[in-house]
């Protein structure tokens, strides 16, 4: 008897849209999550089931658009599929939905407060971050866990993340040249994970050290050397030989 497969009739990653064609309207909505994106692919650089979409298309039902948020991550899933990456992200084909997305608010508002909440509440993602800023007089970051079917708010800067294992939050830094408030992954000390500019400049920075203290090392050689060069000869000048002390 031949079984039935449901989704093997489901369009595959390969056959939908892999954007919405929406242009964005803030550099930032790129810049935020890729900075996210190569961060944890330093601290996670042994791990290979996660993965971290920016401006991707999730697909969540075959009858609907897909939805786009700024960025996401999942857990559990591969991090690569083959040299062509993904093409989108296809729920009936990952199996996991994304335990993280996040939006990036631009001038012009597309319901970051509202009906991207609510979806993203309906399909129950964990973890909802909004970060705004534009905000002056409310906070600029927010970072929303799903309790019963519903977003709560957690206070703080930055917010551990138990379930990622991460924490997330904005300070001001330099990333690209640019100096402002930039998202950034923290430890559960609340020490924020560097930025590749800022690995390499430490890692500059030490070898740097690294190359005074042999310098200075070898300066100290030198002078142990020539001050038992000048104790020899004050030796011999005495009639000692120093070869026989």
């Amino acid at each position: 008897m031949l079984k039935y497969d449901p989704l093997a009739c489901l369009p595959s990653s390969e056959e939908l849209p892999d954007s919405d064609d929406t242009p964005v309207d803030n550099e930032l909505q790129n810049i935020i999550p890729g900075l996210l994106k190569v961060i944890l692919a330093m601290v996670w650089a042994e791990r290979m089931d996660w993965f971290f979409g920016i401006d991707m298309g999730i697909y969540h039902d075959p009858d609907l658009p897909a939805i786009v948020p700024d960025g996401f991550l999942s857990l559990g899933v591969e991090r690569f599929y083959d040299e062509g990456l993904r093409p989108s992200y296809v729920l009936w084909e990952e199996k996991k939905l994304p335990i993280l997305v996040l939006e990036v608010v631009s001038k012009t508002y597309r319901g970051e407060y509202s009906t991207k909440k609510a979806e993203y509440a309906r399909l129950g993602i964990l973890y909802y971050v909004v970060y705004n800023p534009f905000r002056r007089r409310k906070p600029r970051l927010e970072v929303y866990k799903l309790v019963n079917n519903t977003y709560e708010l957690h206070d703080g800067n930055p917010v551990w993340l138990p379930e990622i294992g991460l924490g997330i939050g904005i300070e001001r830094g330099t990333y690209l040249g640019i100096p402002r408030e930039w998202m950034y992954w923290y430890n559960q000390q609340g020490q924020r994970f560097l930025t590749p500019e800022e690995k390499e400049k430490l890692a500059e920075q030490k070898a740097h050290q690294a190359e005074q203290k042999a310098h200075q090392a070898e300066q100290k050689a030198h002078q142990a050397e020539q001050k038992a060069q000048l104790l020899a000869e004050q030796l011999r000048s005495l009639g000692i030989d120093p070869d026989l002390i």
